[in-house]
């Protein structure tokens, strides 16, 4: 599915191929070999539900073939790669290679069963020759030669492929059904299955750039497993006769989860949440300040530096990721991301500053007061270049959690400056002794 943009733990987390482990046979198949005969041949749309895992969110999505006169059946999943060293860096530079293997159909759907996740079947209503032409294209595929394929999360991947078959087989009539604008962006179709976790939503969010905001159709919406069955369930097929007959001949469920319900239909309203986040872990900086200020607490101090680098560590790490993906690898979608002006490597100096301001060294609170500063006047520049069409990431959600938190860092060490300015008071080696003495004048 879309190739998406994360330190590589993360972007493990949108893979969209589903783990059917089920070896492939080196057997060439009897469509293969052309012993096979249209009339005999069943050509079905396998989709599975997602899953709990990671990267099993999204579902999965296979073809099946089945000669019923020769008893022989194959399941063709376009989701395979491996798990190894290789593969991780591979990944992490957006190089990562994926292939199609054929599997037993009754073990691949035993394990799904297994993992308490739907098997829907759709058997497509093909002509003999569609039929042949599918089989022969997918026992060609899965030729070591053939087999391996360039994966891109959104636009090549285990289910695009299966698209892209489906849609050869009935002459094009599946894209030109497509051509109509699809319900939500790839960014919204991403939150809505990601809602499951809400932190790797959020962090997946982050990573993210305006390549996935703009207007899609439906055509590009098959990157999900479940729109692309529901669109070969509404396609009406033309025959050279004139008449329409329907793609799907027929459709079962082989297993129904009692239990696991489907992707929430849009994505979640968690602005104001993330925002209400925000206030509060800004605010908190600021009441931690006063509380030092006023108490002279040691106890307030420590927390400041701590939040401070949690969050420096939180925000840091991605932005820090985000910058060097951007220079260095091939995953285009995270490219000028404008989530950069909210926190980027210079974020990461809260950490050892904060950990500095828990130590008490008295030039941590300058220090940190830039790097805040910095970060609130960046996030303030990103919300300002708004105006001009270039910039149209949606990353509202993003901003209404990040800007307060710089601003109340950022506030809570201009405090002491704030403060003096009114009281004619300032801290006098405040972090040795936690004592405010008179603002001395000339």
């Amino acid at each position: 599915m879309p190739r998406l943009s994360l330190i590589a733990l993360c972007l493990l987390g949108l893979l969209l191929a589903a783990p059917a482990r089920a070896a492939a046979s080196d057997l060439v198949p009897p469509w293969g070999t052309g012993e096979s005969q249209g009339e005999d041949l069943v050509i079905s749309l396998a989709t599975f539900s997602p899953g709990d895992d990671v990267p099993s969110w999204w579902g999965h999505g296979s073809l099946v073939v089945e000669d019923r006169r020769l008893g022989v059946a194959r399941l063709y999943n376009y989701g395979m790669f491996s798990f190894d060293d290789a593969m991780l860096a591979r990944f992490a530079m957006g190089r990562l290679e994926f292939w199609v293997g054929q599997a037993r159909v009754d073990r691949t759907y035993g394990f799904y069963r297994a993992e308490d996740r739907d098997v829907r079947i759709q058997e497509l209503n093909l002509t003999p020759e569609q039929r042949q032409q599918v089989a022969k294209r997918l026992a060609d595929n899965v030729l070591p030669e053939n087999r391996e394929y360039l994966y891109h999360h959104y636009n090549d991947n285990c289910v695009t492929r299966l698209r892209d078959m489906i849609d050869g087989a009935t002459g094009g009539q599946l894209r030109e059904a497509d051509r109509a604008p699809g319900r939500m962006t790839l960014r919204e179709h991403t939150r809505r299955y990601t809602s499951v976790n809400a932190p790797m939503s959020v962090l997946l969010d982050f990573m993210m750039n305006d390549e996935i905001d703009h207007p899609i159709t439906r055509w590009e919406e098959a990157f999900l497993p479940d729109e692309l069955e529901t669109q070969v369930a509404a396609l009406q097929l033309k025959g050279e006769d004139g008449q329409s007959r329907p793609l799907v001949a027929r459709s079962w469920n082989y297993y129904a989860s009692p239990d696991r319900a489907r992707p929430p239909a849009e994505p979640p309203a968690w602005g104001p949440w993330l925002l209400a986040l925000g206030l509060m872990l800004g605010g908190g900086a600021l009441g931690l300040a006063a509380w030092e200020r006023k108490r002279g607490s040691r106890l307030a101090r420590v927390l400041l530096g701590l939040e401070n680098a949690l969050l420096g560590l939180v925000l840091g790490i991605p932005g820090t990721a985000l910058f060097v993906m951007w220079l260095v690898t091939d995953h285009t979608v995270v490219y000028r991301n404008e989530n950069l002006f909210l926190a980027n490597p210079l974020t990461l100096l809260a950490v050892p500053f904060g950990v500095s301001l828990m130590r008490g060294n008295p030039k941590a609170r300058a220090r940190l007061f830039t790097v805040w500063g910095v970060l609130t006047v960046t996030a303030v520049l990103g919300i300002l270049l708004k105006l001009f069409p270039p910039f149209d990431q949606d990353n509202g959600r993003l901003i209404a959690l990040i800007l307060p938190i710089s601003i109340g860092m950022a506030g809570a060490f201009s405090l002491d400056r704030v403060l003096a300015r009114f009281t004619g008071t300032h801290r006098a080696s405040a972090d040795r002794g936690d004592t405010v003495a008179p603002l001395k004048t000339p």
